[in-house]
């Protein structure tokens, strides 16, 4: 019995359609990070068509975090917030789809670069209707330029790690292991866009739009895969 279900596993993971390997139901950690970003993203879309200025917790939260703490810590700000910039989520979109490929996940590969590639243009494009002006100059501890609503480093950053965790799940046996990659992808977002804040290129209210949009685009993602897995069986 042992050795039928080694010899059946192989290929599940490779054709892909399989429920057994990773199931159909949304992921809990998924589905609870997926609601609160819909109610966020509700409130700072109505929030934003009243003022398309800082808000006031906007201003507290800026000035209480932004390059507290020693010098080190800065330091280690501005190498976390690198990990959500355009070089680095193109080199890990690259190496997780070649990876992805290697394994004969040809499918969850595809779905990545698809989710990534309009994400990210859809992110950038969301900055050009918005165009909010980014905090003050002389607050920024780095040098950016372009708009701020909504972070294009929390936004992306969510679309390309919560996404490839939200679709490894699918074809990852073992509930433990799949919530545990959700969560150190949701800690990574999460580590990325405090870094905005802190080094003062962004409102905290730019990076909760920003892990909001990349959270549901994750989520519907793991949809349109859920839908188009079963059709590989046929």
């Amino acid at each position: 019995m042992t050795n039928n279900v080694a010899s059946i596993a192989p290929t599940l993971t490779a054709a892909e359609p399989a429920q057994e390997v990773g199931g159909w139901h949304l992921p809990s950690v998924l589905r609870a990070a997926g609601l609160c970003a819909g109610a966020i993203a509700l409130l700072l879309l109505i929030g934003f068509m009243l003022s398309r200025h800082a808000f006031e917790f906007d201003l507290a939260i800026s000035n209480a975090l932004r390059g507290s703490g020693p010098a080190w810590l800065r330091h280690a700000m501005a190498d976390v917030t690198a990990l959500g910039g355009g070089t680095v989520l193109t080199i890990v979109t690259i190496g997780a789809v070649a990876l992805l490929v290697a394994q004969r996940l040809a499918l969850t590969a595809g779905m990545v670069a698809a989710a990534v590639i309009t994400g990210t243009a859809s992110s950038n494009l969301l900055k050009l209707v918005f165009q909010r002006p980014r905090p003050p100059i002389a607050d920024r501890l780095i040098q950016v330029s372009g708009d701020s609503f909504p972070s294009g480093h929390a936004a992306n950053s969510a679309l390309v790690y919560l996404t490839l965790a939200a679709l490894v799940t699918q074809v990852t046996p073992g509930r433990a292991t799949r919530s545990t990659v959700l969560m150190l992808a949701i800690i990574l977002v999460g580590a990325i866009g405090t870094s905005r804040v802190y080094l003062g290129v962004h409102w905290p209210s730019d990076v909760l739009a920003g892990w909001s949009y990349g959270t549901l685009w994750a989520i519907g993602w793991w949809q349109i895969a859920r839908r188009t897995r079963p059709l590989l069986s046929r």
